[in-house]
C-alpha cells in the first residue's frame, strides 16, 4: 500500500477501519514524532527562567496547568476538530487553506485562470463546503451570514491589496514551516540524545552527543527516499514504545510522589502561577510552547493519510500518553525541587520560540476567513473563533519574542530569505505574463496570412509553449520572422497550475481551433494540480494527440468554415476532452510490430511494479474505420496522425528579463533576481521530459 502513489490514504471514499487503522499506525511514526518527544525538554526549558519553587508547588502545578490547556485547546480542539476538516480534497497545511480561498472566493492572483477551470471535480469537491449557499450566489441566508460573506468576498475582488496581504501572509506561514522544518529535526534529535547525560559523565557526554546526533540525523534522511509509508512503518513501533513508556512512567510517578497532582489542571492554578511569577513566568511561556511543537503536522501531512486516521491516533494514543507524561513529571518535580542535572540546551530550545507560533497564528487568521468565505458561516461564529485562539497563541507569541536574540531569529532569517525568493518569483511570473499579454500577436493577422501563414509547411507537429491561455505567444512571430518555415501542424500549448491538488487524467486537456479547419491549428491547455507530476515525453505526446484527435471528431462538422471575425472569437474557445478517441496503436520495438488494440484518449497513470528494460519504441496511430465518420473529419485526422508520424517539436521561448530605463531600484532588483532565479530552475521542457533533440529554444528579450 503506497501513500505517496494518487494520495492512497484519501482517494477511497468509503475507507474499511482496517485501513483507518492502517494509516493512524503509520501516522504516529511520520506525524507525531516531534509532539511525542517534547517532554524531553518543556518543564527544563519552563523552569530556565531561574524560577524558584516553592513548598506549596504553585510554579510546577502553574506550568502543569499550562501544558494541560494547552494541549488540549490547540491539537485536540483547534486542529483536531475544526482545522482539519478544512482539506483541500485531502490535503492540508497553508497552501491548503490559501487554495481554497483562491478557489471559492476567488481572491488568487494567477493571471492565466479560466472559467473552464471551475468544472474540475476538484473544484469544489470538499467537505465542509457549501455549493448550494455559496457567496454572491444572492442568497441572504439564516441572519445574513451569506450577504456578509458576499459583501467580504466583494471587497477582496475589488482591492487588490487585500489580495496581496492574503498571498503575504500565507507565504510568511509557508515559509515559517520551512524555517522550522529546517532546525526542528536538529533540535528533537539532539534534545533526545542529552538524555545520555545521566548514564555517563559530563566530560564523556560532550565528546558524544553531537556525533551521535549527527548519525542519528544521515540515518533519518537516507530511509526517507523510501517513501512516507515504509517511513511510517519503520518508526511507527518506536514511537508507540515510547509513548507506552512514558505514559506509564508518568502513572508510577502520579501514585508514587504525588497522587493530588490532578489538581493542576485546574486553569486556577495558571493565574497563580503568573500573579506570582509576573515577568519571569510570562517569560516562561515560550518553553511550555514547545509542548505542542509538531502540532501543524497533523495538518500539514494530512495528505499521506485521513482526517480520520490522525484523529484516531491523536485523541487515543498520542494525547493521553502525554497528559500523563507530564502530570508524572509534574509529581516527580513536587518532590525534588533540585534537580542535579545543570544540562542546558539555551540556544536550541529557543530556535523554534517565533516559528512555531507564527504558523499557527497565519493559520488561525486563514481559518477564519476559510469559516466566512468556504464554510459560509456567520461572521460570528469566525471572529469567535479568531479571538479566541488568536488571544492563546497571540499570548505565546509575545513570549517566544524575547527567545529572538537568543536563537529565535535564525528560523526568522531562514523564512525571510524563502519568502523573499517566493515573492519575487511570483513578481516576476506575472510581470512576464503581463508583457506576453500585451505583446501577443492578433489573430486576424495569422488569418491573413492565409493557410500556408505564408512559409513553407513541413510534415511534423510544433508545440509552441506559451504562458498564455489566448492569444498567439510574440515568441511564435518572431521565430517565422527570422525562419520562414513552420510545421503543418501547429499547437500552442499552455501548462498551467490551477489550485486544486490533482487534476483528473480525463479532465486534464482543453483543446480549441484556431482560424479556419485548413489551418490545422490548435490551442491546447495543459492542467495539472499543485500536487501532480508530469509525465514523461511519450506519454504526454500520446495524450495530447489523443485530445486533439478527439476534439476534432467531436466538433468535426459542427464549426463554421469562414474567417470572419465572429468565427475567430469562437475559435478561441476551449473544450474540455473528458474522452480521448479511439486509436489503433501499432507499437514497434526491435523491429517487430506488437499489436497493442484500441486505446482510449487521455492514458491513465499505472504503478511500476518492477524494473523497467529501455527498448527502442517507436509508436504509430492507425484511424479507425467508421462509415459514420465526416471525410472532412478523417482527413483531418489523417493529416494530424502523418504530422505525429513525423515527429514532434518543442518551442518554448529563451526569454532575459530586463527592467525598463527609469525603473526604481527595488523593481530593478527584483527582476534581476527574477531572472536569475528563473535561468538556474527547472524550465517547462523539463517538465514534460523533453529530449534536447527535440527541443528548440527561441532568445526574447522582455523589457518590463
Amino acid at each position: 500500500m503506497d501513500l505517496d502513489e494518487g494520495n492512497y490514504g484519501n482517494s477511497i471514499k468509503k475507507e474499511s477501519w482496517r485501513t483507518v487503522l492502517t494509516l493512524a499506525y503509520q501516522s504516529l511514526g511520520v506525524v507525531y514524532g516531534d509532539l511525542s518527544i517534547s517532554p524531553l525538554y518543556v518543564y527544563k526549558s519552563a523552569f530556565a527562567e531561574d524560577i524558584e519553587h516553592s513548598e506549596t508547588n504553585e510554579e510546577i502545578f502553574g506550568v502543569l496547568s499550562f501544558v494541560f490547556w494547552t494541549l488540549t485547546l490547540v491539537p485536540l480542539l483547534k486542529y483536531v476538530f475544526i482545522v482539519l476538516r478544512a482539506d483541500d480534497n485531502g490535503e492540508g497545511g497553508t497552501f491548503a487553506l490559501y487554495s481554497l480561498l483562491c478557489r471559492h472566493a476567488r481572491v488568487g492572483l494567477l493571471p492565466n485562470g479560466q472559467i473552464a477551470d471551475e468544472e474540475l471535480s476538484a473544484y469544489k469537491k470538499t467537505d465542509g463546503i457549501c455549493h448550494d449557499h455559496c457567496p454572491g450566489s444572492g442568497e441572504a441566508g439564516v441572519g445574513g451570514r451569506f450577504t456578509a460573506a458576499a459583501r467580504l468576498k466583494t471587497l477582496m475582488e475589488k482591492h487588490r491589496v487585500l489580495r496581496q496581504l492574503l498571498l503575504v501572509l500565507a507565504l510568511i506561514g509557508t515559509c515559517m514551516v520551512i524555517g522550522d522544518g529546517v532546525l526542528t529535526p536538529s533540535l528533537s534529535v539532539f534534545s533526545a540524545v542529552s538524555g545520555l547525560e545521566l548514564s555517563m559523565s559530563k566530560e564523556h557526554h560532550k565528546y558524544l552527543e553531537v556525533p551521535i546526533a549527527c548519525l542519528i540525523l544521515i540515518c533519518l534522511f537516507a530511509v526517507q527516499h523510501y517513501g512516507t509509508h515504509r517511513v511510517g512503518f519503520l518508526f511507527a513501533p518506536i514511537v508507540i514504545t515510547w509513548l507506552l513508556c512514558i505514559s506509564m512512567i508518568g502513572i508510577y510517578n502520579i501514585f508514587y510522589w504525588n497522587p493530588h497532582v490532578y489538581h493542576a489542571l485546574s486553569p486556577y492554578y495558571m493565574y497563580k502561577f503568573l500573579k506570582k511569577t509576573q515577568r519571569q513566568g510570562w517569560m516562561s511561556l515560550g518553553g511550555i510552547l514547545l509542548c505542542i511543537i509538531g502540532s501543524e503536522a497533523m495538518f500539514a501531512d494530512l495528505g499521506h493519510f485521513s482526517q480520520l486516521s490522525i484523529k484516531i491516533a491523536f485523541t487515543s494514543v498520542v494525547y493521553p500518553a502525554l497528559i500523563l507524561a507530564y502530570m508524572g513529571q509534574a509529581a516527580y518535580l513536587s518532590q525534588h525541587h533540585i534537580l542535579e542535572s545543570d544540562y542546558r540546551i539555551g540556544f536550541y530550545v529557543s530556535v523554534p520560540g517565533l516559528a512555531i507560533i507564527t504558523v499557527m497564528l497565519v493559520t488561525t487568521c486563514l481559518m477564519s476567513l476559510v469559516i466566512i468565505l468556504c464554510w459560509c458561516r456567520g461572521v460570528v461564529i469566525a471572529m469567535c473563533f479568531f479571538v479566541f485562539f488568536g488571544a492563546i497563541e497571540a499570548l505565546y507569541f509575545t513570549s517566544a519574542l524575547i527567545k529572538f536574540r537568543e536563537g529565535a531569529w535564525v528560523p526568522i532569517v531562514f523564512s525571510f530569505i524563502f519568502m523573499i525568493i517566493m515573492y519575487v518569483w511570483h513578481y516576476g511570473t506575472l510581470e512576464k505574463y503581463e508583457f506576453d499579454l500585451q505583446n501577443k500577436v492578433s489573430i486576424n493577422w495569422l488569418l491573413s496570412l492565409g493557410p500556408s501563414l505564408g512559409i513553407v509547411r513541413v510534415r511534423g507537429i510544433g508545440l509552441i509553449h506559451s504562458e498564455l491561455v489566448s492569444g498567439i505567444p510574440a515568441i511564435f512571430s518572431h521565430f517565422v520572422t527570422n525562419l520562414p518555415a513552420f510545421h503543418q501542424v501547429l499547437v500552442f500549448l499552455c501548462i498551467k497550475s490551477v489550485p486544486v491538488p490533482h487534476v483528473r487524467p480525463q479532465e486534464r486537456f482543453l483543446v480549441g481551433r484556431i482560424g479556419p479547419r485548413e489551418y490545422r491549428i490548435y490551442r491546447c491547455v495543459v492542467r495539472y494540480g499543485y500536487h501532480d507530476i508530469p509525465k514523461d515525453d511519450i506519454e504526454f505526446e500520446k495524450d495530447l494527440v489523443c485530445s486533439i484527435a478527439a476534439f476534432i471528431q467531436s466538433n468535426g462538422s459542427a464549426e463554421p468554415n469562414r474567417p470572419s471575425d465572429d468565427s475567430v472569437k469562437e475559435n478561441e474557445k476551449v473544450t474540455m476532452v473528458n474522452t480521448g478517441i479511439y486509436l489503433h496503436e501499432k507499437v514497434e520495438e526491435n523491429g517487430v510490430y506488437i499489436e497493442s488494440g484500441d486505446l482510449p484518449g487521455p492514458s491513465k497513470p499505472q504503478e511500476i511494479q518492477s524494473p523497467v528494460i529501455l527498448v527502442k519504441k517507436k509508436v504509430s496511430f492507425v484511424l479507425p474505420k467508421s462509415p459514420k465518420m465526416d471525410n472532412t473529419v478523417r482527413e483531418e485526422l489523417r493529416d494530424l496522425m502523418e504530422a505525429r508520424e513525423a515527429g514532434v517539436a518543442f518551442i518554448t521561448g529563451n526569454s532575459y528579463m530586463r527592467a525598463k530605463s527609469g525603473s526604481s531600484f527595488v523593481k530593478k532588483l527584483a527582476i534581476a533576481l527574477y531572472d536569475f532565479l528563473r535561468r538556474n530552475s527547472r524550465g517547462p521542457s523539463y517538465a514534460m521530459s523533453v529530449p534536447h533533440a527535440t527541443n528548440l529554444e527561441v532568445g526574447m528579450v522582455y523589457l518590463v
